[in-house]
């Protein structure tokens, strides 16, 4: 799945950012659209489809963003309603808006189909969800997987599951999963790791605000950087605090972009620029005349810029022979000079 031409893919992740409200989903959609997003990712899900209405102690939400909440409460509240799914869609291919989106449940993955999604993103937390990951891969179009809080082998068990079931384009996106989440936890280095054992692209799921993390996976060879994005963080919607407003986009992309055209080629070439600046370095002149027949010696030279000379490390071929002709000084020495 290549969205972008020159540095990674960039997603913005609406996530609940939309209040609850379809116009504005579209909005937020043509807003990353315009501000230099090159796809937008919804999440599609009931709060049925992802857990259980219940008081117990493990399905409440005891610190972070969501405190005081109950999983129940939170998903139902940030929840993008299945039936907002075709509408959504529509308007992305009005708009010229590359969407996709992550189911919690066949259901919704079935609500996707209808909708003519193109790809499915596999959430962190459904990292072990084999079942749901099987049956997104049985669509056989690409699909976007992030490892955070996944082990090696629950990784390994993803990539083969998704694999087996008909999975050929596959992105495994690193991910520290928490909210906001801190830059000196991730784990950039994974990205060409993951790239190198599965043979797949690899990226960046990144929950924290800036771009620095983001630059650094682009020089680590990232495909696709993924950041929930608003248009005001200030609105307070419930994943605003860790979201790009249009100004971070915006320069997301340009930075990445400059980034990944620094990167060049992988081992040692001369640009163009550089080629035709080497005859700034330095190379030996003859600083004393010499008779036919004087012997060269280190204070007959100087070893200075521009470079028409011989080059430093060939001096010691000619030191202690004899010219063969009378040299003037200065010159730039050659070779051929002596005998």
């Amino acid at each position: 799945m290549d969205f972008a031409k020159g540095r990674p893919a960039i997603v913005a992740e609406l996530s609940g950012n939309h209040e609850g409200s379809l116009e504005r989903c579209m909005r937020l959609m043509d807003l990353a659209h315009e501000n230099g997003a090159d796809a937008v990712k919804i999440q599609t899900y009931t709060e049925d489809s992802l857990t259980l209405d219940s008081d117990r102690p493990e399905f409440q939400i005891t610190g972070g963003l969501w405190k005081g909440q109950t999983l129940y409460e939170l998903y139902k509240k940030a929840k993008t309603p299945r039936e907002w799914v075709k509408p959504l869609f529509k308007h992305a291919r009005e708009h010229g808006i590359r969407l996709f989106s992550t189911p919690f449940s066949f259901e919704d993955l079935k609500a996707l189909e209808d909708a003519g999604c193109p790809c499915y993103k596999i959430a962190s937390f459904e990292l072990n969800y084999v079942q749901l990951i099987s049956e997104c891969a049985r669509t056989f179009k690409p699909m976007v997987i992030s490892t955070g809080l996944g082990t090696q082998e629950e990784i390994d068990r993803a990539v083969e599951a998704a694999r087996q079931a008909g999975c050929r384009d596959l992105t495994l996106l690193v991910c520290q999963s928490s909210y906001p989440a801190d830059p000196a936890k991730f784990s950039l280095r994974t990205i060409p790791y993951l790239k190198e054992r599965y043979g797949c692209k690899a990226g960046l799921s990144d929950h924290a605000l800036g771009d620095v993390q983001d630059i650094a996976a682009t020089a680590l060879g990232a495909d696709m950087i993924e950041k929930h994005f608003t248009d005001d963080r200030s609105r307070g919607s419930v994943d605003a605090a860790f979201s790009m407003e249009p100004s971070d986009l915006r320069k997301l992309a340009s930075d990445t972009a400059e980034a990944a055209a620094s990167l060049g080629v992988y081992g040692v070439r001369l640009t163009p620029e550089e080629q035709a600046s080497r005859g700034g370095r330095r190379s030996v002149y003859l600083v004393k005349k010499l008779k036919k027949g004087d012997v060269l010696t280190e204070d007959c030279v100087r070893i200075v810029r521009p470079a028409c000379g011989m080059k430093p490390y060939q001096l010691h071929d000619v030191l202690g022979r004899k010219a063969k002709m009378d040299l003037d000084a200065p010159i730039p020495l050659e070779r051929k000079f002596f005998c």
